[in-house]
């Protein structure tokens, strides 16, 4: 039984574009689109989790009592803590021995060592509790233990009553320090990735048009990327800027206690190295961007090539919260080091770590890889687009002369 024409007409055009779509790399892509976007929340919430786990493990409560008392408000702890669920629990017990200084609880909120959040002193029957801006739930705490601890030595019907005082912190602590790193390190990080992705499409379309190959008979390839970047990172500049200005009108509307996210370098300083990593960060994936549309011809080439760039700048971007997490560790050098995450690394490590000298040389550092990207990205192009030859690997033409071949003439 013959089909109408029009049905098997039908039925044509439909089993080519069903073919041509699926069998791509692109239809893969698609398909595994959902793990793709579950990986990058995945990355994401880890590194904020590292961030708020660094937070807790650096509080802590002080207690400045007797050794008889210090006994009791152990028991006191042990019986109490139990009680919260385990992402709620109080930071941890810390006990001192009475120094006689009368001014130890206010140094110790305004130690930057450790966040001690409250500090109980006195008799437990009339504890003083000189807590931090924010520490109002540990304050609490610390009034509940001494009030068991004093039950569990005298008349179960005994009361204690907490004298209880606010005290500023003298600096900022060092749990809203790594919340303020994983903060800066995921700014950098959303602000690249959100505008440097218009630079592929910019250059694959002066490509296809062929101004590329005009503008580069009349000056240098490199000058041409370079520019290109730069003029690109002006109109972000220009975003960033415009979004700078908004925000920096509603900070009356913040809540309070945010001096405890005060960067350790300082606001200012802050604010320009914020500045500068982007600028670094832009550059370095503008370029990378700027080589991968230089190479593509069509917008299924360019989705391509950039997924995967994109991946890799999601796994620098959870190798640079965990440093942000773990600043003293191995893998905070390595992602300074590695020049893809070096600047979120850097703008993280400037808001837990005071030192200015580190970031000199990491500003160094990252603006010598955009020069070796622009000069890859020049080169590429120069050998696989503006030269006729074979289509060898990008690599091939790159480093050798085997790329090339000679074209036959047909008679």
């Amino acid at each position: 039984m013959r089909l109408p024409r029009a049905l098997r007409q039908t039925l044509t055009i439909a089993r080519r574009d069903f073919v041509a779509t699926v069998f791509t790399p692109i239809f893969l892509l698609f398909l595994l689109a959902p793990v793709i976007m579950g990986s990058f929340a995945t990355i994401g919430s880890l590194g904020a989790m590292n961030a708020s786990a660094g937070s807790a493990a650096k509080a802590r409560l002080v207690a400045i009592v007797p050794a008889r008392e210090a006994v009791l408000l152990r028991d006191a702890d042990a019986a109490l803590r139990p009680l919260f669920p385990r992402d709620a629990r109080p930071p941890t017990l810390e006990i001192r021995a009475p120094s006689g200084h009368a001014a130890a609880p206010r140094e110790m909120l305004a130690s930057a060592g450790t966040d001690v959040e409250a500090v109980l002193t006195g008799p437990l029957d009339r504890p003083q509790i000189v807590r931090a801006g924010d520490a109002r739930h540990d304050a609490a705490y610390l009034a509940a233990l001494a009030d068991r601890a004093l039950r569990m030595s005298r008349d179960p019907a005994a009361r204690s009553v907490p004298e209880i005082s606010v005290a500023p912190r003298g600096a900022p602590s060092a749990g809203g320090r790594s919340a303020s790193g994983f903060l800066a390190v995921f700014g950098v990080f959303f602000l690249t990735l959100f505008l440097s992705g218009q630079v592929v499409g910019t250059m694959a379309e002066e490509r296809n048009n062929k101004v590329i190959e005009v503008l580069a008979a009349a000056v240098p390839l490199e000058s041409v990327f370079l520019g290109k970047l730069l003029g690109m990172f002006g109109v972000a500049a220009m975003f960033v800027a415009f979004w700078g200005v908004v925000l920096s009108q509603i900070g009356a509307m913040l809540p309070d206690g945010l001096d405890a996210f005060t960067p350790a370098v300082g606001l200012v300083p802050f604010a320009l190295l914020f500045v500068a990593y982007f600028t670094m960060a832009y550059l370095l994936l503008g370029s990378v961007f700027l080589g991968v549309g230089a190479q593509a011809s069509t917008m299924r080439e360019i989705q391509m090539l950039s997924l995967p760039i994109t991946i890799v700048q999601v796994a620098m971007f959870g190798l640079s919260s965990a440093a942000a997490a773990n600043p003293d560790s191995p893998i905070a050098l390595v992602a300074a080091v590695v020049p893809l995450s070096s600047p979120f690394a850097m703008a993280g490590r400037a808001a837990i770590e005071p030192e200015i000298w580190p970031h000199l040389l990491a500003l160094g550092w990252q603006a010598l890889w955009v020069a070796i990207f622009i000069m890859i990205g020049a080169r590429l192009f120069r050998r696989g687009v503006l030269q006729s030859g074979s289509p060898a690997g990008a690599w091939r033409k790159l480093f050798g002369r085997s790329g090339r071949t000679r074209e036959r003439v047909g008679y």
